[in-house]
């Protein structure tokens, strides 16, 4: 389960609110990503960021390599737009029929410190791969999506078919219930959240979980999946937002 959203009797905890955090959501969310400072003023006024603190966080996030700034436009830094890719893939994965063979990506490097291992897990499980094994990842091949050229120094790609049956690998290799109940308390929360603020930060989880769904072919899937709804949810309050934006 995504550490990040932890389902509850009572519903999801959540993230609290911060004026970094109201700055990222918003320029993630727009194309291009980048907006001028009075826009943003009036953007975060609703989530109960005030213009003081907002500049103090601009300030903050320009040091921090998060935003470029050209006048009085702040944009995201180039690392944060590769985030941006990757939220624009969580929303909408680009997938292709599925034929039976897997992805295979066998780490061949030695030698290297915790810092680099944690950085390499962090981006094969970014790929939507999930391990095997130490240093054997693996997922459906039924993703459209270019891997790093980079990996490449690090690690071996294949095109495998298990003998093992297609349902039963990806039930050790995802915890599908426990994905699937977060995502439906999700759901239910941001239906229930009326206040901007309320809508923002619940939005802001479902986008941290969506980025966690593997998106496997259908028939891996259990029934009544809720990965279409809660993309579905998103798509219309990023909608929501872009009209909010675009208002100001």
């Amino acid at each position: 389960m995504n550490p990040a959203v932890r389902a509850t009797e009572r519903g999801v905890e959540l993230r609290p609110l911060s004026a970094r955090s109201v700055v990222l959501s918003l320029l993630l969310g727009v194309h291009p990503p980048e907006l001028p400072v009075r826009d943003l003023v009036s953007a975060v006024s609703p989530f109960g960021v005030g213009g003081s603190t907002l500049r103090a966080a601009l300030s903050r996030m320009v040091a921090a390599g998060d935003l470029r700034r050209a006048g009085t436009v702040y944009g995201l830094s180039d690392r944060l737009l590769e985030r941006q890719r990757r939220q624009d893939e969580a929303v909408e994965p680009h997938t292709r029929a599925w034929d039976g063979d897997w992805e295979m990506a066998v780490v061949t490097a030695t030698g290297r410190g915790p810092a680099e291992r944690a950085d390499l897990r962090a981006r094969l499980t970014a790929l939507r791969l999930a391990e095997l094994r130490e240093g054997v990842w693996l997922r459906p091949a039924n993703l459209l999506r270019p891997l790093p050229t980079d990996l490449t120094a690090v690690t071996q790609h294949y095109t495998a078919r298990p003998e093992q049956p297609a349902s039963a690998l990806v039930a050790s290799l995802w915890p599908l219930d426990d994905w699937a109940g977060t995502a439906r308390s999700l759901l239910a929360h941001v239906a229930r959240a009326g206040r901007p603020a309320d809508r923002f930060t619940a939005f802001t989880a479902v986008v941290r979980h969506l980025l966690a769904d593997p998106v496997l072919p259908a028939d891996l899937l259990p029934a009544d999946w809720p990965g279409p709804a809660l993309r579905a949810a998103y798509a219309a309050y990023r909608q929501e937002v872009g009209g909010l934006v675009a208002g100001v």
